[in-house]
Protein backbone atom coordinates (compact mmCIF):
# COMPACT_ATOMS: atom_id res chain seq x y z
CA UNK A 1 0.00 0.00 0.00
CA UNK A 2 1.15 3.81 -0.87
CA UNK A 3 2.05 5.58 2.51
CA UNK A 4 0.05 8.25 1.11
CA UNK A 5 -3.41 9.32 -0.63
CA UNK A 6 -4.39 12.55 -2.50
CA UNK A 7 -7.84 14.07 -0.43
CA UNK A 8 -9.57 16.65 -1.99
CA UNK A 9 -11.03 20.15 -0.62
CA UNK A 10 -14.54 20.67 -0.78
CA UNK A 11 -15.31 23.92 -2.78
CA UNK A 12 -12.08 25.05 -4.08
CA UNK A 13 -11.58 21.67 -5.19
CA UNK A 14 -8.13 21.97 -4.09
CA UNK A 15 -5.72 18.75 -3.95
CA UNK A 16 -3.91 17.62 -0.60
CA UNK A 17 -1.73 15.07 -0.05
CA UNK A 18 -1.74 13.30 3.42
CA UNK A 19 0.43 10.08 4.91
CA UNK A 20 -1.75 6.99 5.43
CA UNK A 21 0.78 5.24 7.34
CA UNK A 22 2.33 4.82 10.72
CA UNK A 23 5.34 7.54 11.39
CA UNK A 24 8.22 6.15 12.77
CA UNK A 25 11.78 6.95 12.89
CA UNK A 26 11.18 9.79 10.33
CA UNK A 27 9.57 7.48 7.59
CA UNK A 28 5.84 6.69 6.85
CA UNK A 29 5.54 3.03 6.69
CA UNK A 30 3.04 0.47 6.98
CA UNK A 31 2.29 -1.85 10.03
CA UNK A 32 4.28 -4.84 10.89
CA UNK A 33 1.46 -7.15 11.08
CA UNK A 34 -1.84 -5.62 10.81
CA UNK A 35 -4.24 -4.76 7.67
CA UNK A 36 -6.32 -3.31 9.88
CA UNK A 37 -7.53 0.53 8.72
CA UNK A 38 -9.09 3.90 10.08
CA UNK A 39 -11.41 5.41 7.63
CA UNK A 40 -11.55 8.98 8.82
CA UNK A 41 -15.41 10.45 7.89
CA UNK A 42 -15.98 14.02 6.79
CA UNK A 43 -18.48 14.92 9.49
CA UNK A 44 -20.14 17.78 7.04
CA UNK A 45 -20.72 15.45 4.25
CA UNK A 46 -20.78 11.76 6.42
CA UNK A 47 -18.72 10.52 3.77
CA UNK A 48 -15.08 8.56 4.24
CA UNK A 49 -12.03 10.75 3.55
CA UNK A 50 -9.23 8.28 3.34
CA UNK A 51 -8.07 4.73 4.69
CA UNK A 52 -5.48 5.19 7.16
CA UNK A 53 -3.24 2.73 8.81
CA UNK A 54 -4.56 1.39 12.06
CA UNK A 55 -1.14 0.45 14.39
CA UNK A 56 -1.19 -2.49 16.38
CA UNK A 57 0.17 -3.67 19.91
CA UNK A 58 3.30 -4.77 17.69
CA UNK A 59 3.20 -1.56 15.79
CA UNK A 60 3.95 0.31 19.10
CA UNK A 61 6.20 -1.69 20.52
CA UNK A 62 8.44 -0.63 16.98
CA UNK A 63 7.76 2.68 17.83
CA UNK A 64 8.32 2.57 21.44
CA UNK A 65 11.61 1.33 20.88
CA UNK A 66 12.44 4.04 18.25
CA UNK A 67 11.56 6.73 20.97
CA UNK A 68 13.78 4.65 23.31
CA UNK A 69 16.82 4.62 20.99
CA UNK A 70 16.77 8.37 20.00
CA UNK A 71 16.67 9.61 23.61
CA UNK A 72 19.18 7.24 24.29
CA UNK A 73 21.38 8.99 21.37
CA UNK A 74 19.91 11.58 19.72
CA UNK A 75 18.25 13.13 22.05
CA UNK A 76 17.25 13.50 25.64
CA UNK A 77 20.49 14.66 27.44
CA UNK A 78 22.32 14.51 24.40
CA UNK A 79 21.53 17.88 22.62
CA UNK A 80 21.48 21.04 23.99
CA UNK A 81 18.71 23.05 25.17
CA UNK A 82 19.44 25.38 22.50
CA UNK A 83 19.35 23.13 19.47
CA UNK A 84 15.97 21.90 20.98
CA UNK A 85 14.70 25.91 20.86
CA UNK A 86 15.77 26.20 17.40
CA UNK A 87 14.36 22.99 16.44
CA UNK A 88 10.97 23.88 17.49
CA UNK A 89 11.03 27.25 16.53
CA UNK A 90 11.65 25.86 12.77
CA UNK A 91 8.35 23.42 13.22
CA UNK A 92 6.81 26.57 14.53
CA UNK A 93 7.74 28.45 11.45
CA UNK A 94 7.00 25.71 9.01
CA UNK A 95 3.34 25.22 10.52
CA UNK A 96 2.92 28.85 10.34
CA UNK A 97 3.83 28.79 6.06
CA UNK A 98 1.10 25.74 6.25
CA UNK A 99 -1.60 26.94 7.88
CA UNK A 100 -3.87 27.23 5.29
CA UNK A 101 -3.56 24.04 4.06
CA UNK A 102 -3.84 22.69 7.53
CA UNK A 103 -6.76 24.39 8.43
CA UNK A 104 -8.44 22.96 5.39
CA UNK A 105 -7.41 19.72 6.49
CA UNK A 106 -8.51 19.76 9.83
CA UNK A 107 -11.86 21.09 8.33
CA UNK A 108 -12.42 18.22 6.10
CA UNK A 109 -11.61 15.75 8.83
CA UNK A 110 -13.33 17.75 12.35
CA UNK A 111 -16.00 19.69 10.79
CA UNK A 112 -14.52 23.09 12.62
CA UNK A 113 -14.56 26.26 9.97
CA UNK A 114 -11.35 26.62 8.16
CA UNK A 115 -11.33 29.94 9.82
CA UNK A 116 -11.72 29.23 13.28
CA UNK A 117 -8.58 26.32 12.39
CA UNK A 118 -6.12 28.63 11.14
CA UNK A 119 -6.81 31.54 13.24
CA UNK A 120 -7.34 30.06 16.58
CA UNK A 121 -6.38 26.36 16.58
CA UNK A 122 -3.25 26.53 14.87
CA UNK A 123 -2.50 30.37 15.43
CA UNK A 124 -2.63 28.94 19.08
CA UNK A 125 -0.61 25.95 18.46
CA UNK A 126 1.95 28.41 16.76
CA UNK A 127 2.19 30.57 19.40
CA UNK A 128 2.80 27.19 21.80
CA UNK A 129 5.54 25.50 20.31
CA UNK A 130 7.37 29.47 19.98
CA UNK A 131 6.70 29.65 23.95
CA UNK A 132 8.00 26.65 24.81
CA UNK A 133 10.81 26.84 22.35
CA UNK A 134 11.91 29.76 24.92
CA UNK A 135 11.54 27.58 28.02
CA UNK A 136 13.97 24.26 26.13
CA UNK A 137 17.65 26.70 27.34
CA UNK A 138 15.87 27.80 30.47
CA UNK A 139 15.17 24.41 32.60
CA UNK A 140 17.06 25.05 35.50
CA UNK A 141 17.70 23.46 39.12
CA UNK A 142 18.55 24.83 42.71
CA UNK A 143 22.07 24.92 44.37
CA UNK A 144 20.93 24.05 48.05
CA UNK A 145 23.34 24.71 51.05
CA UNK A 146 24.28 22.19 53.19
CA UNK A 147 27.86 22.77 55.21
CA UNK A 148 29.69 25.68 53.23
CA UNK A 149 32.90 24.22 54.52
CA UNK A 150 32.53 20.54 53.13
CA UNK A 151 29.40 20.10 51.34
CA UNK A 152 26.94 21.56 48.68
CA UNK A 153 23.83 20.29 47.53
CA UNK A 154 22.07 20.49 43.77
CA UNK A 155 18.85 19.83 41.53
CA UNK A 156 19.02 19.04 37.95
CA UNK A 157 15.87 18.62 36.29
CA UNK A 158 15.82 15.98 33.92
CA UNK A 159 14.48 14.46 31.00
CA UNK A 160 11.88 12.44 31.85
CA UNK A 161 12.15 9.92 28.95
CA UNK A 162 9.90 8.06 26.52
CA UNK A 163 6.38 9.50 26.76
CA UNK A 164 3.06 8.27 25.68
CA UNK A 165 0.73 11.10 23.95
CA UNK A 166 -3.14 10.15 23.43
CA UNK A 167 -4.61 13.22 22.26
CA UNK A 168 -8.90 13.60 21.52
CA UNK A 169 -10.35 14.70 18.43
CA UNK A 170 -12.01 18.09 19.59
CA UNK A 171 -8.51 19.70 18.88
CA UNK A 172 -6.48 17.24 17.00
CA UNK A 173 -3.66 19.99 15.99
CA UNK A 174 -4.08 22.58 18.99
CA UNK A 175 -3.79 19.73 21.44
CA UNK A 176 -1.23 17.71 19.41
CA UNK A 177 1.41 21.24 20.49
CA UNK A 178 0.45 21.17 24.08
CA UNK A 179 1.68 17.40 24.39
CA UNK A 180 4.05 18.16 21.83
CA UNK A 181 5.89 21.43 22.88
CA UNK A 182 6.99 21.03 26.48
CA UNK A 183 8.01 17.58 26.13
CA UNK A 184 10.29 18.55 23.32
CA UNK A 185 11.49 21.81 25.18
CA UNK A 186 12.64 18.92 28.38
CA UNK A 187 14.13 16.74 25.81
CA UNK A 188 11.72 14.06 26.30
CA UNK A 189 10.76 12.01 23.23
CA UNK A 190 7.41 10.85 21.74
CA UNK A 191 5.10 8.17 21.03
CA UNK A 192 1.65 10.28 19.75
CA UNK A 193 -1.67 8.63 19.54
CA UNK A 194 -3.99 10.44 17.53
CA UNK A 195 -7.91 9.97 17.66
CA UNK A 196 -8.88 7.16 15.47
CA UNK A 197 -11.75 9.88 14.25
CA UNK A 198 -9.59 12.55 13.48
CA UNK A 199 -5.44 11.47 12.55
CA UNK A 200 -4.83 13.09 9.45
CA UNK A 201 -3.39 16.66 10.79
CA UNK A 202 -1.10 14.80 12.89
CA UNK A 203 -0.13 12.46 10.24
CA UNK A 204 0.28 16.22 8.06
CA UNK A 205 2.55 17.46 11.09
CA UNK A 206 4.96 14.70 10.99
CA UNK A 207 6.10 15.57 7.56
CA UNK A 208 6.98 18.91 8.87
CA UNK A 209 8.64 17.29 11.55
CA UNK A 210 11.19 15.48 9.59
CA UNK A 211 11.22 19.29 7.49
CA UNK A 212 12.44 20.99 10.32
CA UNK A 213 15.32 18.38 10.90
CA UNK A 214 14.34 16.60 13.92
CA UNK A 215 16.29 13.50 14.81
CA UNK A 216 14.44 9.66 13.75
CA UNK A 217 12.77 8.29 16.27
CA UNK A 218 12.32 11.73 18.85
CA UNK A 219 8.34 12.25 17.40
CA UNK A 220 6.76 9.21 16.20
CA UNK A 221 2.88 9.12 15.84
CA UNK A 222 0.69 5.84 15.55
CA UNK A 223 -2.85 6.16 14.54
CA UNK A 224 -4.83 3.05 16.17
CA UNK A 225 -8.07 2.20 17.81
CA UNK A 226 -7.60 3.60 21.29
CA UNK A 227 -8.48 0.26 22.84
CA UNK A 228 -5.53 -0.87 20.91
CA UNK A 229 -2.72 1.61 20.16
CA UNK A 230 -3.99 3.95 23.44
CA UNK A 231 -4.34 0.71 25.92
CA UNK A 232 -0.55 -0.55 24.55
CA UNK A 233 0.98 2.67 25.55
CA UNK A 234 -0.37 3.20 29.13
CA UNK A 235 0.61 -0.16 29.41
CA UNK A 236 3.67 -0.26 28.23
CA UNK A 237 6.90 -1.11 30.57
CA UNK A 238 9.30 0.97 28.25
CA UNK A 239 6.85 4.24 28.68
CA UNK A 240 8.09 6.46 31.08
CA UNK A 241 5.02 9.06 31.05
CA UNK A 242 1.43 9.04 29.85
CA UNK A 243 -0.39 12.13 28.97
CA UNK A 244 -3.83 11.87 27.98
CA UNK A 245 -6.67 14.29 27.03
CA UNK A 246 -9.89 12.62 26.72
CA UNK A 247 -13.16 11.30 28.72
CA UNK A 248 -12.85 10.57 32.85
CA UNK A 249 -14.24 6.74 31.73
CA UNK A 250 -10.88 6.68 29.64
CA UNK A 251 -8.68 8.26 31.85
CA UNK A 252 -9.50 5.56 35.09
CA UNK A 253 -8.84 2.80 32.74
CA UNK A 254 -5.23 4.08 31.71
CA UNK A 255 -4.47 4.83 35.20
CA UNK A 256 -5.16 1.35 35.96
CA UNK A 257 -2.89 0.55 32.84
CA UNK A 258 -0.10 2.59 34.57
CA UNK A 259 0.68 1.31 37.44
CA UNK A 260 2.63 -1.52 35.87
CA UNK A 261 5.65 0.43 35.55
CA UNK A 262 4.80 3.21 38.27
CA UNK A 263 4.94 5.63 34.89
CA UNK A 264 3.91 9.17 35.50
CA UNK A 265 0.68 10.15 34.21
CA UNK A 266 -1.26 14.13 33.39
CA UNK A 267 -5.21 13.69 32.79
CA UNK A 268 -7.25 16.43 31.17
CA UNK A 269 -10.68 15.03 31.37
CA UNK A 270 -13.96 15.82 31.60
CA UNK A 271 -16.05 18.90 32.95
CA UNK A 272 -19.49 19.99 33.36
CA UNK A 273 -18.46 23.85 34.35
CA UNK A 274 -20.64 26.30 35.58
CA UNK A 275 -20.93 29.90 34.73
CA UNK A 276 -22.82 32.02 36.95
CA UNK A 277 -24.26 35.41 36.18
CA UNK A 278 -24.38 37.81 38.81
CA UNK A 279 -27.22 40.86 38.89
CA UNK A 280 -24.32 43.35 38.39
CA UNK A 281 -23.28 42.01 35.35
CA UNK A 282 -22.92 43.74 31.81
CA UNK A 283 -25.94 41.77 30.50
CA UNK A 284 -24.64 41.87 27.14
CA UNK A 285 -21.56 41.45 27.27
CA UNK A 286 -22.22 38.23 29.69
CA UNK A 287 -24.64 36.63 26.88
CA UNK A 288 -21.41 37.11 24.51
CA UNK A 289 -19.36 34.98 26.57
CA UNK A 290 -21.76 32.22 27.42
CA UNK A 291 -22.61 32.05 23.72
CA UNK A 292 -18.91 31.43 23.06
CA UNK A 293 -18.85 29.61 26.25
CA UNK A 294 -21.13 26.35 25.05
CA UNK A 295 -21.25 27.63 20.99
CA UNK A 296 -17.67 27.75 20.47
CA UNK A 297 -16.44 23.99 18.52
CA UNK A 298 -20.15 23.33 18.51
CA UNK A 299 -19.84 22.88 22.25
CA UNK A 300 -17.39 20.02 22.26
CA UNK A 301 -14.86 21.26 24.82
CA UNK A 302 -13.79 20.07 27.76
CA UNK A 303 -14.29 23.43 29.66
CA UNK A 304 -17.77 24.13 27.93
CA UNK A 305 -19.73 26.22 30.13
CA UNK A 306 -22.78 23.44 29.87
CA UNK A 307 -24.28 24.47 32.90
CA UNK A 308 -25.44 28.36 33.42
CA UNK A 309 -27.05 30.10 36.56
CA UNK A 310 -28.68 33.06 36.43
CA UNK A 311 -29.60 35.60 39.46
CA UNK A 312 -33.15 35.84 40.18
CA UNK A 313 -34.16 39.32 39.41
CA UNK A 314 -32.55 39.32 36.10
CA UNK A 315 -33.31 35.82 34.92
CA UNK A 316 -36.02 36.67 32.55
CA UNK A 317 -34.09 39.61 30.77
CA UNK A 318 -30.88 37.44 30.35
CA UNK A 319 -32.36 34.30 29.32
CA UNK A 320 -34.28 36.55 26.20
CA UNK A 321 -31.20 38.44 25.50
CA UNK A 322 -29.06 34.84 24.98
CA UNK A 323 -31.67 33.06 23.40
CA UNK A 324 -31.17 36.05 20.98
CA UNK A 325 -27.29 35.45 20.61
CA UNK A 326 -27.38 31.70 20.10
CA UNK A 327 -29.83 32.41 16.82
CA UNK A 328 -27.09 34.71 15.38
CA UNK A 329 -24.77 32.04 15.90
CA UNK A 330 -24.52 30.26 12.01
CA UNK A 331 -23.61 26.48 11.90
CA UNK A 332 -22.70 25.11 8.81
CA UNK A 333 -20.05 23.67 6.61
CA UNK A 334 -16.50 24.36 7.81
CA UNK A 335 -15.63 25.35 4.34
CA UNK A 336 -18.72 28.17 4.42
CA UNK A 337 -17.17 31.80 5.61
CA UNK A 338 -20.39 32.35 7.31
CA UNK A 339 -19.65 29.37 9.54
CA UNK A 340 -19.25 30.34 13.13
CA UNK A 341 -19.34 26.66 13.83
CA UNK A 342 -19.44 23.01 11.94
CA UNK A 343 -21.16 19.82 12.65
CA UNK A 344 -20.25 17.83 15.73
CA UNK A 345 -17.59 15.12 14.77
CA UNK A 346 -18.96 12.10 14.16
CA UNK A 347 -22.13 10.00 14.18
CA UNK A 348 -21.47 8.45 17.67
CA UNK A 349 -21.09 11.84 18.93
CA UNK A 350 -24.37 13.37 17.37
CA UNK A 351 -26.16 10.51 18.47
CA UNK A 352 -24.93 11.00 21.98
CA UNK A 353 -25.99 14.87 22.15
CA UNK A 354 -29.31 13.82 20.23
CA UNK A 355 -29.82 11.62 23.26
CA UNK A 356 -29.13 13.78 25.82
CA UNK A 357 -31.92 16.84 24.19
CA UNK A 358 -34.52 13.79 23.88
CA UNK A 359 -33.17 13.29 27.56
CA UNK A 360 -33.80 16.30 28.57
CA UNK A 361 -37.11 16.83 27.26
CA UNK A 362 -38.69 13.86 28.75
CA UNK A 363 -37.74 14.61 32.04
CA UNK A 364 -39.82 17.79 31.86
CA UNK A 365 -37.09 20.74 30.86
CA UNK A 366 -38.37 23.21 28.87
CA UNK A 367 -36.42 24.21 25.09
CA UNK A 368 -35.37 28.11 24.82
CA UNK A 369 -34.06 27.20 21.30
CA UNK A 370 -32.91 24.71 19.03
CA UNK A 371 -34.00 20.83 20.26
CA UNK A 372 -34.70 19.91 16.64
CA UNK A 373 -33.11 17.81 14.48
CA UNK A 374 -32.05 19.12 10.62
CA UNK A 375 -32.83 17.35 7.44
CA UNK A 376 -29.96 16.05 5.64
CA UNK A 377 -26.84 15.42 4.97
CA UNK A 378 -23.95 16.07 8.08
CA UNK A 379 -23.84 16.36 11.54
CA UNK A 380 -25.48 19.42 12.53
CA UNK A 381 -26.64 20.29 15.92
CA UNK A 382 -27.91 23.43 16.13
CA UNK A 383 -27.47 25.17 20.04
CA UNK A 384 -30.03 24.36 22.03
CA UNK A 385 -30.75 25.93 25.69
CA UNK A 386 -32.97 23.95 28.32
CA UNK A 387 -34.67 26.52 30.93
CA UNK A 388 -37.12 24.46 34.10
CA UNK A 389 -34.35 22.93 35.08
CA UNK A 390 -33.61 20.25 38.49
CA UNK A 391 -30.35 19.46 39.75
CA UNK A 392 -30.77 15.74 39.85
CA UNK A 393 -32.09 15.97 35.80
CA UNK A 394 -29.45 14.05 33.11
CA UNK A 395 -28.60 16.68 31.27
CA UNK A 396 -27.39 18.93 34.35
CA UNK A 397 -25.05 16.54 35.73
CA UNK A 398 -23.55 14.68 32.73
CA UNK A 399 -21.42 15.97 30.24
CA UNK A 400 -22.67 15.97 26.77
CA UNK A 401 -19.94 17.67 24.56
CA UNK A 402 -22.26 18.85 22.22
CA UNK A 403 -24.11 23.05 22.43
CA UNK A 404 -26.75 22.09 24.50
CA UNK A 405 -26.90 24.66 28.09
CA UNK A 406 -29.18 24.22 30.82
CA UNK A 407 -29.82 27.11 32.94
CA UNK A 408 -30.57 27.77 36.35
CA UNK A 409 -31.42 30.49 39.01
CA UNK A 410 -30.36 31.71 41.83
CA UNK A 411 -31.08 34.54 44.56
CA UNK A 412 -28.02 35.01 47.18
CA UNK A 413 -24.26 34.36 46.04
CA UNK A 414 -23.95 31.19 48.75
CA UNK A 415 -26.56 29.46 46.42
CA UNK A 416 -24.65 30.23 43.66
CA UNK A 417 -21.73 28.29 44.68
CA UNK A 418 -23.73 25.21 45.83
CA UNK A 419 -25.00 25.03 42.76
CA UNK A 420 -22.17 25.81 40.63
CA UNK A 421 -19.91 23.08 42.75
CA UNK A 422 -23.11 20.26 43.13
CA UNK A 423 -20.55 18.37 40.57
CA UNK A 424 -17.81 15.52 40.38
CA UNK A 425 -15.98 17.86 37.95
CA UNK A 426 -13.73 20.57 38.60
CA UNK A 427 -11.78 21.68 35.14
CA UNK A 428 -13.85 25.14 34.47
CA UNK A 429 -15.82 27.95 35.92
CA UNK A 430 -17.00 31.21 34.80
CA UNK A 431 -18.47 34.18 36.69
CA UNK A 432 -19.64 38.02 35.78
CA UNK A 433 -20.19 40.33 38.32
CA UNK A 434 -18.79 44.46 38.29
CA UNK A 435 -18.56 43.88 42.41
CA UNK A 436 -14.78 43.16 42.40
CA UNK A 437 -14.95 42.06 46.20
CA UNK A 438 -17.74 39.49 44.53
CA UNK A 439 -15.40 38.46 42.13
CA UNK A 440 -12.73 37.53 44.91
CA UNK A 441 -14.95 35.58 46.75
CA UNK A 442 -16.80 33.81 44.26
CA UNK A 443 -13.74 32.54 41.95
CA UNK A 444 -12.15 31.40 45.38
CA UNK A 445 -14.75 29.19 46.49
CA UNK A 446 -15.36 27.48 43.25
CA UNK A 447 -13.83 23.99 42.86
CA UNK A 448 -12.20 24.35 39.39
CA UNK A 449 -8.31 24.24 37.98
CA UNK A 450 -9.25 27.14 35.92
CA UNK A 451 -12.06 30.53 36.50
CA UNK A 452 -12.79 33.14 34.26
CA UNK A 453 -14.40 36.48 35.81
CA UNK A 454 -16.01 38.46 33.08
CA UNK A 455 -14.99 36.48 30.33
CA UNK A 456 -15.01 32.54 29.42
CA UNK A 457 -13.02 29.77 27.42
CA UNK A 458 -9.94 32.32 27.21
CA UNK A 459 -6.64 30.24 27.39
CA UNK A 460 -3.44 31.49 27.07
CA UNK A 461 0.49 29.58 26.70
CA UNK A 462 2.01 30.66 29.81
CA UNK A 463 -1.08 30.07 32.30
CA UNK A 464 -1.53 26.77 33.74
CA UNK A 465 -4.63 24.39 33.18
CA UNK A 466 -6.01 21.34 34.01
CA UNK A 467 -8.75 20.24 36.12
CA UNK A 468 -9.61 19.22 40.25
CA UNK A 469 -11.61 16.49 41.09
CA UNK A 470 -12.43 14.00 38.54
CA UNK A 471 -11.40 16.46 35.60
CA UNK A 472 -7.97 15.25 35.82
CA UNK A 473 -4.39 15.42 37.57
CA UNK A 474 -1.35 17.42 36.66
CA UNK A 475 -1.29 20.46 34.47
CA UNK A 476 -0.56 21.37 30.84
CA UNK A 477 0.46 24.98 29.59
CA UNK A 478 2.62 27.73 31.29
CA UNK A 479 6.00 26.63 33.31
CA UNK A 480 4.21 24.16 35.56
CA UNK A 481 3.89 21.83 32.00
CA UNK A 482 7.55 20.99 32.25
CA UNK A 483 7.59 19.65 35.67
CA UNK A 484 5.30 16.74 34.05
CA UNK A 485 8.21 16.21 31.52
CA UNK A 486 10.81 16.33 34.14
CA UNK A 487 12.14 13.99 36.85
CA UNK A 488 14.41 16.18 39.84
CA UNK A 489 17.60 14.23 40.88
CA UNK A 490 19.10 15.50 43.84
CA UNK A 491 22.98 15.55 43.98
CA UNK A 492 24.94 15.33 47.06
CA UNK A 493 28.69 16.63 46.68
CA UNK A 494 31.20 15.81 49.79
CA UNK A 495 34.18 17.92 48.97
CA UNK A 496 35.64 18.13 52.25
CA UNK A 497 34.09 16.06 55.54
CA UNK A 498 36.16 13.30 55.93
CA UNK A 499 34.51 9.88 57.25
CA UNK A 500 36.19 7.98 60.59
CA UNK A 501 35.61 4.38 60.85
CA UNK A 502 34.38 2.11 62.22
CA UNK A 503 31.76 3.75 63.16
Amino acid sequence: MAQSTVVKIPLSGKEITVPTGLFINNEFVPSVDSNEFIKPVNPATEEAICSVVAASVKDIDVAVAAAREAFRTSWGKNVTGFERSRLINKLADLIERDAQELAELETLNNGKPVKIARDFDIGDTIQCLRYYAGWADKIVGQTIEVDNKTKIAFTRHEPIGVCGQIIPWNYPINMWSWKVAPALACGCTIVMKPSEVTPLTALKLCELVKEAGFPPGVINTVPSLGSIGGAALAAHPDVDKVAFTGSTVTGRKIMEAAKGNIKKVSLELGGKSPHIIFESADLDQAANWVALGIGYNTGQDCTAGSRLYVQEAIYDKFVALLVGKMKELVVGNGFDDASGAGPVVSKTQYDRVWSYIEAGKQAGAKVAVGGEKRQGKGYFVDPTIFTDITSDMKIVQEEIFGPVLTVGRFKTEEEAISLANDTTYGLGAGLHSNDASQCIRVSSALEAGTVWINQYNILNNNVPFGGKKQSGIGRELGSYALEEYTSVKAIHWNFGEKLGWPL
